[in-house]
């Protein structure tokens, strides 16, 4: 098909000035000197009423659905990343005295396109750059005709990736292709994916990069899954019906151990956010409620016993003199249910994400009485995560869609683009909560119910680097308060096989980040310190120190 469609391997426009990448050594044996599979004395008959023009040609066989999305998607990103070099190499010159013709074409599109050089360069390396480069393709027939050809171009790869001396699409490879930053991603074996998440701000980058293009970019569309409930992400991810998932950081460890639940392998790929949460409490506490041991007869919700917030909650009241399992009452609730329930006086308090939060706030029946992060700074709390059956059917993809999502959380975390965030996930489809709600939460800069207006930049972050001492406090946490048997506490095995730690390291080095070289340190919470290397030795001191 690829020879047919493209006729003679090269090809030039005199009119334009330019000529294509010649396209070598596809060798389809076919009988015409014209590249088709037709005997030479049938030539003029099967031509006539077909487009003479290569990309005309390709064209009318990419709205007769001869072209295979995947070819579409790939012949895009190259596209996209030959605009954006060019750009760049403008940026770096200052001048287009050296660029070649085709180069200046592609910068004068580009420029048109967005109405000025630096509009252009706000468009081109911004938010919306998948978006934009879409545009100046389907407006400017320069740069239609480089994509058509690139279509064809990318046929040829796809079709020589499904032939018998490269593994198929459905089988795993032996190694997973390593791309750079520029590069279009090579090899996936899926490109359209289902992703379950819960509507909260943790889920941040999964969601984001949805509506600003990150999937796009790196070759997947992505169908993003509301679900209601974490025992929902579980099931559904147990089930099969999902690609990958948003989880609590704790889910794959207790998952991948069979607590709760059967045991199905997850591997935890990248950190979605830290910190993040706090500890909502009903105005009827109002003034009552100065610190831990306050909290005692409450009824307190939490989204799920294999949670952040569970475990938080558990430390904190723990270090007040509480008993969690004795002096209060803990409820599992979903997030979605907590506003409901606190306005109908089924509970005190609860801890939850903080668009939860401070939507209680919004809608006065409850106030801030902590942030998470003043329990402990840098916390990790959601995750983005997919089970190790689906990532050995697939490893390339699986760096696609991680990478994707450690780019999109770098972007999160830069506090200038917190109220495009905002914006981009609070309708109906994502978080369907009140934008100024979540300007709140991402800007940091909200009411705390309590009559006081405080700006706080890092409420909540979106650093993915998965650290080993997360996994092994959170195995110490689920052995001390019995969600973790002993004897299944590995706790270097855990941290190890679970977290991802060196592939997001090794993501994070090809997007040209500066991800740490270790692996784990010392984690300092508010009343003491947790050495990863004595895990055992922590819930004794624990246990000595709060006498629960």
């Amino acid at each position: 098909m690829v020879a047919s469609a493209l006729g003679n391997n090269s090809f030039s426009n005199s009119n334009s000035g330019y000529s294509s990448t010649s396209i070598n050594n596809i060798n389809l044996l076919n009988n015409c000197p014209c590249g088709a599979d037709h005997d030479a004395d049938q030539h003029q008959s099967v031509m006539e009423g077909m487009p003479q023009d290569p990309a005309e040609l390709v064209n009318d066989l990419i709205r007769m659905g001869h072209y295979s999305d995947r070819a579409q998607l790939m012949a895009q990103s190259w596209e996209t990343n030959t605009m954006k070099a060019d750009l760049w190499q403008l940026l770096e010159q200052g001048s287009l005295s050296n660029a070649t013709e085709s180069q200046k074409r592609i910068c004068y599109d580009l420029i048109k396109m967005a109405g000025g050089v630096e509009e252009a360069f706000s468009a081109a390396f911004g938010p919306q750059a998948q978006e934009f480069f879409t545009d100046t393709l389907q407006s400017s027939t320069f740069r239609r005709r480089e994509f058509l050809i690139k279509v064809a171009a990318a046929a040829a790869v796809v079709t020589l990736t499904g032939c018998p001396s490269a593994p198929p699409p459905d089988e795993t490879p032996s190694k997973a292709t390593t791309n750079t930053p520029n590069t279009p991603p090579a090899g996936l074996e899926k490109t359209n994916l289902k992703v379950g998440f819960l509507p909260i701000t943790c889920a941040t980058p999964i969601i984001m990069s949805e509506p600003l293009g990150f999937y796009t970019k790196y070759g997947l569309k992505v169908e993003l899954v509301k679900m209601p409930s974490w025992a929902a992400i579980r099931d559904s991810a147990i089930a099969g019906e999902l690609d990958a998932y948003h989880m609590l950081s704790p889910m794959p460890i207790s998952m991948s151990l069979g607590l709760g639940s059967t045991a199905f392998p997850v591997k935890l790929a990248s950190i979605e956010n830290i910190n993040g949460q706090a500890i909502s409490v009903a105005n009827q506490h109002l003034g009552k409620v100065k610190e831990a041991k306050d909290f005692k007869g409450f009824s307190i919700g939490i989204p799920f016993a294999f949670s952040m917030h569970n475990l938080l909650l558990r430390y904190y009241l723990a270090a007040g003199g509480l008993n969690p399992d004795k002096d209060v009452q803990l409820q599992v609730i979903p997030p979605a249910d907590a506003i409901a329930k606190m306005t109908a006086g089924q509970l005190d308090a609860f801890i939850l994400p903080d668009n939860v939060v401070q939507r209680s706030v919004f809608n006065k029946i409850g106030f801030i009485h902590i942030l998470t992060k003043d329990i402990w700074a840098g916390h990790p709390c959601c995750a983005f995560a997919a089970s190790q059956k689906w990532i050995d059917t697939n490893p390339n993809t699986f760096r696609a869609i991680n990478k994707a999502i450690i780019d999109g959380a770098a972007y999160a975390n830069n506090p200038k683009n917190r109220e495009e965030i905002a914006k981009a996930i609070a309708g109906k489809n994502y978080l369907n909560q009140p934008e100024p709600v979540l300007k709140a939460v991402l800007t940091g800069k909200f009411e705390d119910g309590q009559g006081n207006t405080l700006d706080i930049p890092d409420r909540v972050g979106f650093d993915p680097y998965p650290w080993k001492s997360f996994a092994k406090w959170i195995s110490s946490q689920l052995v001390r308060w019995n969600l973790m048997p002993k004897d299944k506490a590995d706790y270097k095995t855990i941290a190890e096989q679970i977290y991802q730690t060196d592939l997001a390291r090794e993501l994070a080095k090809e997007l040209g980040q500066t991800p740490p070289t270790e692996t784990e340190r010392t984690e300092k919470l508010k009343f003491d310190s947790f050495d990863p290397a004595k895990p055992e030795a922590y819930i004794e001191e624990q246990i000595k120190q709060f006498k629960v």
